[in-house]
């Protein structure tokens, strides 16, 4: 490895932190006003209904998710739907930490043992604004 190579990946992987700490950020803020939305299914319905007010999608998946077939179709399908409506689009290869950004209960946690309820699908999760936040940046509100 030359210097310029050493060089390169040391500023794509501070590149990475960075985003890594904005994306942190964005959820940490987006949980607190309560403005996220956690699953495929669940993102599907809201794109369907509201996607003007949807600024962020984020997609995870695992190398173990990679070889679902059907899980690839709804990735493909919900890229091409953000695409259309100029939602920026985020890929996550860790859902694990993801779960632990949101704050959700993890396989080794007490409430996960209980099995009474199913782990949330992780796959989607969308950030939406919410729409008095919308109607100031245009300039509406009286």
């Amino acid at each position: 490895m030359t210097l310029e190579e050493f060089s390169a990946g040391e500023q794509k992987t501070e590149r990475m932190d960075k985003v890594g700490d904005a994306l942190e950020e964005v959820l940490s803020k987006a949980l607190s006003q309560r403005t996220i939305t956690v699953g495929v299914y669940e993102a599907a319905k809201l794109l369907n209904v509201d996607p003007d007010n949807v600024v962020l999608c984020l997609l995870a998946a695992d190398e173990d998710d990679d070889r679902d077939v059907a899980l690839q179709i709804h990735f493909t399908l919900i890229q091409a739907f953000c695409c259309e409506n100029d939602i920026n689009i985020l890929r996550v290869s860790n859902p694990g930490r993801l779960a632990e950004l949101l704050l959700l209960e993890t396989d080794g946690s007490p409430a996960a043992s209980e099995g009474a309820a199913q782990p949330p699908d992780l796959h989607c999760v969308l950030v939406t604004v919410r729409k008095k936040e919308t109607v100031t940046k245009l300039g509406l509100e009286p």
